[in-house]
């Protein structure tokens, strides 16, 4: 995957600090920046006093659609001072939608970018990590507060658990990968097996990626008890990777949200910038 197309999603309650590090990033490998300005609208009101508190409801809707015309025209003026190629584009969805309408949008860039100020903000967060990982076919990229980001790093991790979802991160991620000075494929608990890692866990996708002339290494770690993403946080650290790239959800979102999982953990605490891919 070449990029040329970064997607960021900002709303009228954040900064401008996600657009400055997308600008960054842009400029650091001459991509263009889209940017995505999305208002959740407030639910419609129901039952018995629907009636009585519609007219609120209605200057809430108001309020917001002005909100997001005053943002759109910060934002642009912002984008025009930027050194990058950009546009710009805004929507005014229902909260249930949302994800969806996100999505569509994010299907003609390589990759959607959140940073540390999309990241603080749960209701739009979790609608942009659904509509990047599920309706669009592309990447997310998360970039936590105080991380250094950038997209040519020299050091990186794949979590490799042989999934379907692993195999698309590091397809996605092939050009960062055949770049970059270091790859370490780390395995947590591998099993051997057909229907696990194969007969010697990681070397498959090692020699697929030798072939693309990816510098890589395998790393099986052992949990000892510990929680996989504690395990990969602790690996992430010891090799100061620049960039942790991952299969996302390779259970059912209702299954992470009520039993937690890696994924989970790294969306609501991501040590490093991490590419996820679904």
């Amino acid at each position: 995957m070449t990029i040329k197309t970064v997607l960021t999603v900002t709303s009228p309650d954040l900064g401008d600090a996600d657009l400055k590090l997308s600008a960054t990033l842009c400029e650091e490998i001459e991509s263009h920046l889209a940017v995505l300005i999305v208002a959740l609208a407030a639910p419609p009101p129901i039952g018995e006093y629907a009636a009585v508190v519609s007219d609120v409801w209605l200057q809430e809707r108001q309020a917001d659609l002005a909100k997001l015309k005053e943002r759109s025209g910060a934002v642009s003026t912002w984008l025009a001072s930027s050194r990058v190629s950009t546009d710009i584009s805004s929507e005014y969805q229902e909260i249930a939608w949302s994800d969806e309408a996100i999505g569509r949008r994010a299907r003609y860039a390589d990759i959607t970018l959140l940073g540390p100020d999309m990241l603080s903000h749960d209701t739009l967060k979790e609608k942009v990590v659904e509509g990047a990982l599920f309706h669009s076919g592309k990447p997310l990229l998360l970039v936590p507060d105080g991380a250094t980001a950038t997209l040519k790093p020299k050091r990186i991790m794949v979590a490799w658990d042989s999934r379907i979802e692993a195999s698309r991160a590091v397809a996605q991620s092939l050009d960062l990968l055949t770049a970059a000075e270091e790859v370490r494929l780390v395995l947590v608990d591998p099993v051997e097996g057909e229907e696990a890692h194969g007969a010697e866990p990681g070397a498959d996708i090692a020699t697929f990626l030798a072939r693309h002339d990816v510098k890589v290494a395998v790393d099986r770690l052992p949990s000892q008890g510990k929680a996989v993403a504690s395990v990969l946080r602790q690996y992430v650290s010891d090799m100061a990777a620049e960039l942790l790239v991952m299969g996302a959800y390779g259970h059912s979102r209702l299954r992470q949200r009520i039993f937690g999982g890696v994924t989970s953990s790294m969306l609501d605490e991501p040590p490093i910038p991490i590419l996820m891919a679904r």
